[in-house]
């Protein structure tokens, strides 16, 4: 895998690994019984988006190695 490649692999497993991480521990507005006024109920209350994405980058991190690992044990014949 060329660096060009893994990195597409990494940033593709980033996002991915974003979206799949980001409703988790999610509380809205309307569960903790804090509105704050002018917004929408469903808000969360604490999104925690750094934490989230350090996670993803630990999952994409994860992924891309082993995409490194089996793409040319793939490739290879």
């Amino acid at each position: 895998m060329t660096i060009a490649s893994g990195v597409v692999v990494f940033v593709l497993a980033w996002w991915i690994s974003f979206f799949a991480v980001l409703p988790i521990g999610v509380r809205g507005q309307f569960e903790d019984g804090e509105h704050t006024p002018g917004t929408e109920e469903g808000a969360p209350v604490r999104p925690m988006v750094w934490k989230k994405a350090l996670w993803a980058t630990i999952g994409a991190t994860v992924l891309t190695a082993i995409a490194a690992v089996v793409v040319p044990l793939l490739l290879a014949e």
